[in-house]
């Protein structure tokens, strides 16, 4: 069956249009709790949800589903997504979700599953919920005595917030350290400053004062700009810029530059080299992340896999080849000795552990590599499939690759999020990029979006 439902990180869409509507999701839960329903014993989902609107519908919505095959339900209330994943495993869930759009604006949102494992979920199994989904005859309810009961939990935060905290050493002491953080007005916009004040550093919140319309908006790891501005005000050693689920963090260094996925992945994999604790020989990331970091790891003798886009293929990857490091240039790091998904929380206090054992500006010791130029464009399509199947697209794409010869690569994708293609460039001349993509954009066909 095709993954029509399903995109690279679960079911998103518009809040209250197909097929993010109240009816889908309940269908979702009915199916999602009928495929995880295993053994006499009672099963149980969890749902955790970000800081939407929409999320109280959708939540309410998921639940009646579960309930209805005969499955408990452990509303978790807002948690950022490694959350969920944790909770899931720890209290052992036969079903985790996550309410969320991710970096998507409040007017979208998504439902993304977990196993019992604390993992997100294959495609094979996926498509078996799809399969449910779209033949609803195939459910099955509960006999009455059967239906599941519903229970908010109180403590969650506090289980995360220890988790999260023993994921470095026990004698880390963030005292001296000034640290913004910004939590996109999303899930962890408790959580994440908690953290921190605990560990000692002196805190300066962004982005903590959610009210259903502005998570995401003009804040967090995607529109860094607040960020980047604090953290000069303020004199800050450091900038943490969290999306609306937590699961992607960008750095800010102490001048307001950006330090990204890539240069992250880089700077985390020297040092675990050096301390002994790189597993597979190097780290997985996927088509988008830079050159530069591919030449880097292999100046040091340390391989980079690709995958296609979606943390989840990351993971997918790390789990079948050993490896312990993953991500992708947009913040979505991957740690397995910790976590079973992104973390961003997690990932940044990595990044502050190294930063006081090295002894540097973040300017400095988060610059590992000299990124080769890249440009990324997108345009809005009414149907994306159709607009790269089109013959101009091919021939504008072959005279870029041509153009920009063996040093150079070319990606033209759909999103699996939005309904957009991005056009990606990069070579070692800037200016031959940027004409690159501005030649397949202009070969793509003008649709009404």
């Amino acid at each position: 069956m095709a993954r029509s439902l399903f995109g690279t990180d679960g079911v998103r869409g518009r809040a209250n249009t197909a097929p993010m509507t109240a009816e889908m999701a309940m269908r979702i839960g009915m199916a999602a709790g009928q495929v995880f329903h295993r053994g006499a014993h009672r099963n149980r989902a969890v749902i955790g949800k970000d800081t939407r609107l929409s999320g109280y519908m959708l939540e309410q919505a998921l639940t009646a589903g579960f309930l209805s095959v005969g499955v408990d339900v452990f509303l978790l209330g807002p948690i950022p997504t490694p959350a969920v994943g944790f909770l899931t495993r720890s209290m052992r869930a036969d079903v985790g979700v996550m309410i969320s759009a991710s970096h998507n604006p409040y007017e979208d949102n998504g439902i993304k599953l977990f196993g019992p494992d604390g993992f997100k979920l294959s495609d094979a199994v996926e498509s078996e919920i799809q399969s449910l989904v779209m033949k609803p005859s195939d459910l099955v309810l509960a006999d009455a005595a059967a239906i599941g009961r519903a229970k908010r939990l109180d403590d969650v935060q506090g289980r995360y917030i220890e988790s999260v905290k023993a994921s470095v050493p026990r004698g880390l002491d963030l005292s001296g350290l000034k640290v913004v953080v910004d939590c996109a007005n999303g899930a962890a916009y408790k959580v994440a400053p908690t953290v921190l004040t605990e560990l000692g550093a002196e805190v300066v919140r962004v982005g903590v004062a959610p009210d259903g319309f502005n998570i995401n908006g003009n804040c967090g790891s995607t529109h860094p700009g607040v960020l980047q501005e604090q953290v000069v005000a303020h004199h800050a050693h450091i900038g943490i810029g969290l999306d609306g689920d937590a699961d992607r963090v960008i750095l800010v260094d102490e001048t307001g530059r950006v330090i990204d996925g890539d240069q992250f992945m880089a700077t985390i994999a020297d040092q675990w080299k050096q301390r002994g604790l790189l597993a597979g020989g190097g780290l997985v990331a996927t088509v988008m992340s830079n050159l530069g970091l591919e030449r880097h790891l292999q100046e040091r003798g340390l391989k980079l896999v690709r995958t296609q886009v979606g943390d989840r293929y990351v993971l997918e990857r790390m789990r079948a080849d050993g490896f312990n490091l993953g991500g992708e240039q947009s913040g979505h790091i991957i740690m397995t000795d910790h976590a079973t998904t992104g973390d961003g929380l997690m990932a940044a206090l990595q990044a502050l552990c190294a930063l006081i054992r090295c002894d540097r500006p973040a300017s400095e010791f988060f610059r590992a590599f000299e990124p080769v130029p890249q440009l990324l464009k997108n345009i809005r399509v009414a149907d994306a499939t159709a607009a790269l199947d089109a013959v101009s697209v091919a021939k504008a794409i072959a005279s870029g690759e041509e153009r920009l010869g063996k040093g150079g690569r070319i990606l033209v994708r759909k999103s699996g999020t939005e309904p957009l293609i991005r056009v990606m460039a990069e070579g070692d001349d800037s200016e031959l990029v940027r004409s690159v993509v501005d030649q397949i954009i202009d070969a793509i066909p003008r649709q009404a979006a």
